[in-house]
């Protein structure tokens, strides 16, 4: 029964995906809802993410394509590319999303409040002088791209400066190792940039496979971009010609840049909680949740990147939805289960994961891990010049040989890796996968005929 004291059901900070759907859901329940959000609806994802993000990994895809289009016959050159058309048109399509969504939020009924909330206690939130009361709060403010605290650090973009350039830097470094890192490199090298990229640590994308490392690695080198690990700047300087010079900890310089692009993470947006609310942090800075999305606070929720766990959107909405199901739908104990969420990484080639790295199974399962692996060049270029590799393992453990991950490389690794994934969600075994009959020819089969 409602509780008539409250404006509303559900107030959500936030107007991301992850905030989106769970509003959304709520209100076909019949809850009232509201919508916080200052900015262009979508939150990262749409407006500076994985949407325009896939755009520009495509548009950086067709290079390769041209050439191997020779391959098979065709006459084909490029003539020079034109950034600032793609980006006037990926951003006419980005602005069409915004109005979808504002669309669909109208069409469920939840009224969306335009401006920055404040969230004062468990149960109102402050938009521009406005007080909303609401009988739960989520929060789902989402993330901020990372500026170490170096001099000059101001002279380089992030992430979304990624997005804001008008026109393509010709000399580019990349400060960066995680996947928004590898992804911003392989779009600039791809198209023509003279990329360096600067990894703190000992190598890229120390949390996933040596597998897929080891593709990505060698993806950017063969597109042209430095990579330099174990190097980290201590100071971004302006040269007289405007363009950019990089101090590194070794003293050694990188003069010249056009562009420094910070991809150093994400930190989480959580300033506009009040601290006598009395939210526990971790020492990240994210909002720490139990395993239904709940916060220390009786009535305040917390999904997607504020809570620093896969931060992904399909995990932000999938969080959300199942929050909604179980407050206002009545599935009793409804919650989102954060193992098993494939991912990929669109850079080039592809990089797709789901499931536990062999380092990661053989902490858990011992001596009971069993890898399959396989390396081989997709009939796609059969008839080209390039012979870009397709890489695959399968982390199997224990005596019924569970497969427990799946780690892919290379072209159409994207598509592939979602039904496969719903294969390591329900237990299936390297039994299951070898009297599955493949589809021939493609890459995929590989996966089910592995030995």
């Amino acid at each position: 029964m409602r509780t008539m004291a409250y404006d509303y059901d559900l107030i959500v900070i936030g107007g991301g995906s992850g905030g989106i759907a769970t509003a959304r859901r709520a209100a076909e329940y019949g809850a009232r809802v509201a919508l916080v959000e200052a900015g262009r609806l979508g939150g990262t994802c749409v407006n500076v993410g994985c949407v325009p993000k896939k755009l520009m990994w495509t548009a950086a895809e067709f290079v390769g394509a041209v050439a191997d289009a020779r391959g098979y016959g065709f006459d084909v050159s490029i003539a020079g590319h034109d950034w600032a058309a793609l980006k006037a048109r990926r951003d006419a399509y980005v602005a069409r999303l915004n109005g979808i969504y504002e669309t669909n939020l109208g069409k469920s009924q939840v009224t969306v409040v335009r401006g920055w909330g404040r969230l004062l206690d468990a149960h109102s939130v402050e938009v521009d002088g406005r007080r909303l009361v609401g009988e739960r709060v989520l929060i789902a403010s989402g993330g901020r791209p990372h500026r170490p605290q170096i001099p000059g650090a101001g002279l380089g973009i992030d992430s979304d400066g990624f997005f804001a350039l008008e026109t393509r830097p010709q000399r580019v470094t990349v400060m960066g190792g995680g996947y928004i890192a590898v992804e911003i490199a392989g779009v600039f090298a791809a198209l023509g940039s003279e990329v360096t990229m600067l990894v703190r640590g000992g190598t890229l994308l120390r949390e996933f496979d040596p597998l897929l490392i080891e593709a990505a690695h060698e993806g950017l080198v063969s597109a042209g971009a430095q990579v330099r690990v174990k190097t980290a700047p201590t100071q971004l300087e302006r040269a007289a010609d405007g363009r950019i010079d990089v101090h590194l900890g070794s003293g050694e310089r990188i003069d010249g840049q056009d562009a420094v692009v910070w991809a150093t993470g994400r930190d989480p947006v959580t300033d506009f909680v009040d601290p006598a609310l009395g939210l526990r942090h971790d020492e990240r800075g994210y909002i720490e949740v139990d395993e239904y999305q709940q916060t220390c606070v009786p009535g305040v929720f917390a999904i997607g990147d504020v809570i620093g766990r896969a931060t992904l959107t399909p995990v932000a909405i999938a969080a959300g939805r199942r929050l909604a199901d179980r407050l206002w739908g009545g599935m009793e104990g409804r919650k989102l289960s954060y193992e098993n969420i494939p991912t990929v990484v669109f850079g080039h080639p592809p990089l797709g994961t789901v499931g536990l790295t062999e380092a990661q199974a053989r902490i858990e399962f011992g001596d009971t891990v069993k890898c399959y692996t396989s390396s081989f060049v997709p009939m796609y270029h059969a008839l080209t010049e390039a012979k870009h590799k397709t890489r695959m393992k399968l982390v199997t453990a224990g005596k019924e040989q569970r497969v427990v991950g799946v780690h892919l490389a290379g072209r159409d690794v994207a598509e592939m890796l979602q039904g496969f994934a719903v294969a390591v969600h329900m237990g299936a075994t390297k039994r299951d996968f070898d009297d599955t009959v493949a589809i021939h020819p493609t890459a995929a089969e590989e996966l089910v005929t592995m030995r």
